[in-house]
């Protein structure tokens, strides 16, 4: 029976094919914090960063157990975006004589493949084939995705009217926001429950990017002490780019201060679709409507 053995899995990924070859080839040291479970910290220890020849050292937790890998870049192909890496020390040689990881990526329009590649020869016949080995460079890979796709946006802005008021139209009167900013917001309904309670579904039709557009959404989270209204989108345009997407509104007062902090929390379709940013400037805006219809 042949001590040798070679193990090929591919996965699809939404985020960008070129940004996780240059991740791999440049930028391995930065995977800990993409995936700080798995990889806990990577080193360069001979030569310089994506060049062929170089040396690098991973600390990372496999099957429950904190281990180390040292490696030596075998092989770069831009065309291909591949690198890869021969095991030269640490766990894996306890098992395998040699041990060879390579990863590279297809991209077809918006598909991005990335294909690993194991290919070892175990130290005897007891020795398992790599496959929990396998499923680690997956997760991984799923941790990178994860991390480019999702994100988050806070902004802070100072009002002169009450705190206590903004947070209570947000809880139980969003419909009367209408009135309050008619260049932004047209209408809203509630769809299921009561207004200012947890469950209840509210329709929103709205204009963004000069664009007349709805979102439905149902209310996750109320805290009184904190005066936060946490809304999960459900339904309509937002979703067209962002699945999930949630919108945190809450008011702390501090004397005669009261400041806003929007939150907008999102995970992107793809790599394509851009960061929130327009969304929060209509956010903003809102809020200063509201704020001016009350100094009025």
């Amino acid at each position: 029976m042949s001590l040798e053995g070679k193990l090929v899995s591919e996965i699809n990924i939404k985020c960008d094919g070129d940004v996780f070859h240059e991740i791999f080839k440049h930028r391995p040291h930065h995977i800990s914090t993409m995936s700080s479970d798995k990889v806990q910290n990577v080193d360069i220890h001979e030569g310089e960063w994506g060049t062929v020849g170089s040396v690098i050292f991973w600390n990372f937790t496999h099957d429950g157990k904190e281990k180390v890998a040292k490696e030596i870049i075998e092989e770069i192909d831009e065309e291909k975006k591949l690198v890869k890496f021969k095991v030269i020390g640490g766990d894996i040689l306890d098992y395998y004589k040699s041990f060879y990881i390579t990863v590279h990526v297809e991209t077809k329009g918006e598909d991005n493949l990335v294909t690993w590649i194991l290919e070892y020869e175990k130290l005897n016949q007891d020795i398992p084939d790599p496959h929990t080995l396998m499923k680690f460079c997956l997760d991984v890979t799923k941790d990178i995705e994860t991390h480019h796709l999702t994100g988050k946006l806070v902004s802070e802005i100072n009002i002169k009217s009450n705190g206590d008021v903004f947070h209570e139209i947000f809880r139980y009167r969003p419909h009367h926001i209408s009135s309050m900013s008619p260049g932004y917001i047209q209408n809203v309904d509630i769809h299921e429950g009561e207004w200012g309670t947890v469950g209840s579904v509210i329709v929103w039709n709205f204009t963004h990017d000069g664009k007349e557009k709805v979102a439905k959404e149902v209310i996750e989270e109320i805290d009184e002490e904190k005066k936060l209204v946490k809304f999960k989108v459900i339904g309509g345009d937002i979703l067209e780019a962002y699945n999930p997407f949630y919108v945190t509104v809450h008011v702390e007062t501090k004397g005669e201060d009261n400041i806003v902090t929007w939150i907008l929390e999102y995970e992107k379709k793809n790599c394509n679709v851009p960061d929130p940013h327009t969304l929060m400037e209509f956010c903003l805006n809102v809020t200063k409507d509201i704020e001016t219809h009350h100094l009025n």
